[in-house]
């Protein structure tokens, strides 16, 4: 069965994508019935994700024992267990992405955050990544700071299909949209294809947990809405503009805009919050399992998002006159992300460490 609420945003042109991969999912059938029942069309992940899966149980210990044995360790020994699983995802979502003419059926790979000040290092890591998952719908994600927008411009010139992740701002997407026109428009001027997917992922729940201690009762939970509506006009008018116009004709494909952390984090709020405001053609909305079965049932009606941002403005307004700098919070959020997602990496490891040592160890007590 399908269900019909996230059907009818499929129809209204909004992918919903899977914030979740774990190899129980691959193993047990579990993601391609969530493809069907859902209408999903493709899959992130993430440090967290993968240091909750590996972590979690014994799918992964058989992979970790034979490539530690083959002397894999640390980062080399985890890029290959996220490679076998995003291999097998990849596949799942292919004849989408056969459909729909390489715009949608994407999985993602995340960069090493630990490189997120270094736009050489993470330049040469997207293009090692993408060369060997060896599948062309996968995303490598990027952060879209300083240094990353350089990582993206070269990525997206050497043909590296990119994720652009840890924006928060209409300020943070206008610069990580810049990057890759540079990065198109560079493909161009050394006449090469300039079809090179990508997608720009505005973080959106993280603004509102942020201030929620904050601000008045009656503005909880509304900024993130309120920064997302200001950034899908800046959006809607890049895609308007002259320039990509000029692009477009000569068969370039938009950045679509992505809406990322959008599982309601307070718990007197509706679960589908994020999602019911945030239903928009040409973008794509990546939801943690739980919210995307809430959505399925009991989501509101796919109303299409005002595209001059509706009352973003006013709402805006409303914060900083409720002392909330928000060039300010998105800078901090952005650091605050950057640090959380090197934190979980290391963590992840860390796991992978201690899970080779007792593996090790237990092969060693059945052989004595």
């Amino acid at each position: 069965m399908t269900h019909a609420r996230t059907r009818a945003l499929h129809d209204l042109g909004q992918s919903l994508w899977l914030d979740n991969i774990t190899r129980d999912m691959l193993d047990d059938g579990t993601l391609a019935g969530i493809i069907d029942a859902y209408s999903v069309t493709g899959l992130t992940s993430n440090p967290t994700i993968f240091e909750k899966a590996i972590g979690g149980g014994d799918a992964y210990d058989a992979q970790i024992g034979e490539l530690a044995r083959a002397g894999h360790s640390g980062e080399a020994l985890f890029t290959e267990l996220a490679l076998a699983d995003l291999r097998r995802a990849a596949d799942l979502f292919r004849p989408i992405h056969e459909a729909t003419d390489g715009v949608d059926g994407f999985v993602s790979l995340e960069v090493s955050p630990l490189l997120v000040d270094d736009a050489r290092r993470t330049t040469e890591v997207a293009a090692r990544l993408h060369r060997e998952v060896e599948r062309s719908n996968v995303f490598i994600k990027i952060p879209g700071t300083t240094a990353g927008n350089r990582a993206i411009e070269d990525s997206i010139f050497a043909g590296v299909p990119i994720n652009v992740t840890l924006l928060f701002s209409r300020e943070h997407y206008l610069a990580s949209a810049e990057a890759y026109l540079r990065g198109i428009e560079r493909r161009l001027a050394a006449g090469l294809d300039p079809k090179v997917e990508s997608v720009a992922s505005l973080f959106v729940s993280r603004w509102d947990v942020a201030v929620q201690d904050e601000v008045p009762q009656g503005l909880r939970n509304r900024l993130g809405i309120a920064i997302a509506g200001r950034t899908y006009k800046a959006y809607r008018d890049l895609l308007a503009s002259p320039r990509w116009q000029a692009l477009a004709e000569q068969g370039a494909r938009p950045q679509r805009l992505l809406w990322a952390s959008t599982g309601t984090k307070d718990p007197d709020a509706p679960p589908t919050l994020y999602v019911d405001a945030l239903a928009a053609p040409d973008t794509v909305n990546t939801l943690p399992g739980k919210t995307l079965e809430a959505y399925a049932e009991q989501g509101a009606a796919a109303t299409p998002m005002a595209r001059d941002g509706g009352d973003a403005e006013a709402v805006l307004a409303e914060f900083q006159a409720a002392g909330v700098d928000v060039d300010a919070l998105a800078a901090r959020l952005q650091k605050e992300g950057a640090a959380s997602f090197a934190k979980s990496w290391k963590a992840l490891l860390a796991g992978i460490e201690a899970k080779t040592k007792q593996l090790a160890g237990s092969a060693g007590a059945a052989g004595a």
